[in-house]
C-alpha cells in the first residue's frame, strides 16, 4: 500500500490490521457502487419502475441508519473485530441473494413486482447487518490512534471508499457475462466479499476496546449523548447534508446518463460506469492528493467541499450533453471528497475518547439515513423535471456553505487533515 502505511506518533495500528480494514471498506464499496451502476439497467430490463429501484436502496439505508447505533454500542461491549465480521457476512449474503433474485427476474421466473419484493427484503438485510462493519472499522481505528494519526487513518479509509467507487462501476460492465448476465457482477462481488471475510478473520487482531466497561461501570456515550454534544453536533449536521446531496447525485446519475444518450438501458451501461469512475477518481484526488499533499485544513475542507459540490450541480443544470455531465459529476465528487474527511475526522477529534464508538455509530447512521429519502425525492423530482433535483441540491449546498461560515464550531476548527494513514511496522 506504499505511502499509505508510514510511521508517525500517536498511532498503535499495525500495518496488517489497517490493510484488513482497508480491504473491508474497499470490497464493500466495490460491491455497492457496482450494484448501483447496474440497477437502473436491471430495473428497466425486468420492468421495475425507477421509483421502486430507488426505494429498494432507500429501505436498505433506513435499516442501516436504525441499526448503526446498536452495532456501535455492541462493539463497545464485545470488541470491534466480531462486528466487522458480522458486517462482511451481511454483505456476502446480500450480494448472493440479490444475484439470485435478479437472475430469476431476467429469466421471467417471477413477475416484476415479486422480483421487486424479494430484492427489497434481501437488500434490506445488508442495511441491517452490513452497517456493523462500517461502524466497527472506524471505531477500531479510533481505539488504536490519536490526534493526526487518527485523522490520517479515517481519511485513508475514505480513500478506500473512493477507490472502491472507481473499481465497482469500472468492473461491473465486464462482469455481465453469460449465463448470469446482469446478475453476474453481484455473484462475483459476493465471492470477493467472502475472500475479504477470511482475510479479516485471519489478519485483524482481536481487540479489547480502550473503554470497555466492567460490571457497574459506564459503558460510554450513547448516540443521544453524541448528538447533544455542542462541539460534535455541527459536524454531524454538516455531514448529513453532504451525505444526502451525494446520495441524490449518485442515485440519479444512471437515469440521467440513459436519458441524455437516448439509448437503450443496456447500451448505456458502459457510459454510466465511465461517469461514476470519473466522479470516484475526483474523490480520490481530493482525499489522497489535495488533502495529503496539499495539507488542507478542515476549515478549508468544509468550505471548499460545499462550494465545489455546489458548482458541479449548477453545471449539471447549465451544460447539456454527456461529456459535460461527466465533467460536472467529477467536480461534484471533488467537493464531496474534500468535505467527507473534514466532517468525519472533525467529529472524531472533538469528541472525547469514550465517545468514539458513539461517533462512529452516528457517522454510519448518517450515511444510511442520507440514502433513505433523498434518492427517492431526487428521482421523483427528476421524473417531473430533469433539472429539478440538481437545482434543489445547489440551493442546499449554498445554504451549507453559509452554515460553515457562521457556525463557530466549524469556522474555528483548524486541526490538519492529511490523508495518509500512520501505522506501526
Amino acid at each position: 500500500m506504499n505511502r499509505m502505511a508510514i510511521d508517525a506518533a500517536g498511532s498503535r495500528l499495525p500495518r496488517l490490521a489497517f490493510a484488513a480494514l482497508f480491504a473491508t471498506t474497499l470490497a464493500t464499496a466495490i460491491g455497492n457502487t457496482g450494484l448501483i451502476s447496474v440497477m437502473p439497467t436491471v430495473g428497466r430490463e425486468i420492468g421495475i419502475s425507477d421509483f421502486l429501484i430507488a426505494g429498494i436502496f432507500s429501505l436498505s439505508a433506513l435499516m442501516w441508519a436504525i441499526s448503526s447505533p446498536y452495532w456501535a454500542g455492541l462493539s463497545d461491549r464485545r470488541g470491534r473485530k466480531p462486528l466487522i465480521l458480522v458486517g462482511l457476512c451481511g454483505f456476502v449474503f446480500s450480494m448472493m441473494g440479490c444475484g439470485l433474485v435478479v437472475l430469476a427476474g431476467l429469466d421471467r421466473m417471477a413477475a416484476p413486482f415479486i422480483v421487486f419484493l424479494a430484492f427489497l427484503v434481501i437488500r434490506s438485510s445488508y442495511g441491517i447487518f452490513g452497517s456493523a462493519s462500517a461502524t466497527a472499522a472506524q471505531a477500531y481505528v479510533a481505539d488504536h490512534s490519536s490526534g493526526e494519526a487518527r485523522v490520517r487513518a479515517i481519511a485513508a479509509l475514505g480513500g478506500a471508499l473512493s477507490l472502491g467507487t472507481i473499481l465497482g462501476p469500472a468492473m461491473a460492465p465486464f462482469l455481465i457475462l453469460p449465463p448470469a448476465g446482469l446478475a453476474g457482477p453481484m455473484f462475483l462481488f459476493g465471492l470477493g466479499g467472502a475472500a475479504i471475510l477470511l482475510l479479516v478473520a485471519v489478519a485483524l487482531p482481536r481487540d479489547t476496546p480502550r473503554y470497555l466497561a466492567g460490571p457497574g461501570e459506564d459503558s460510554g456515550m450513547t448516540a443521544r449523548d453524541i448528538w447533544r454534544d455542542a462541539k460534535v453536533r455541527p459536524f454531524l449536521l454538516y455531514g448529513f447534508v453532504v451525505s444526502s446531496a451525494q446520495a441524490a447525485n449518485t442515485y440519479t446519475l444512471g437515469f440521467l446518463v440513459i436519458d441524455r444518450l437516448a439509448v437503450p438501458p443496456i447500451a448505456a451501461q458502459g457510459a454510466i460506469g465511465i461517469a461514476m469512475v470519473a466522479g470516484a477518481v475526483a474523490g480520490l484526488v481530493a482525499q489522497w492528493g489535495l488533502i495529503g499533499i496539499g495539507g488542507m485544513m478542515p476549515r478549508a475542507l468544509l468550505r471548499w467541499g460545499a462550494a465545489l459540490a455546489l458548482a458541479g450541480n449548477a453545471l449539471i443544470v447549465l451544460l447539456p450533453g454527456y461529456p459535460a455531465l461527466v465533467a460536472a459529476f467529477a467536480l461534484v465528487n471533488l467537493g464531496y471528497g474534500l468535505a467527507r474527511p473534514g466532517f468525519s475526522a472533525g467529529a472524531s477529534l472533538v469528541a472525547p475518547d469514550i465517545g468514539q464508538g458513539a461517533v462512529a455509530g452516528a457517522l454510519s447512521a448518517i450515511a444510511g439515513a442520507a440514502i433513505v429519502v433523498p434518492p427517492i425525492v431526487a428521482v421523483m423530482l427528476y421524473q417531473l423535471f430533469p433539472a429539478a433535483p440538481f437545482i434543489v441540491l445547489a440551493g442546499s449546498l449554498a445554504a451549507l456553505l453559509i452554515y460553515t461560515l457562521i457556525t463557530p464550531a466549524l469556522a474555528e476548527f483548524s486541526a490538519s487533515v492529511p490523508s495518509i494513514v500512520s501505522c506501526e511496522r
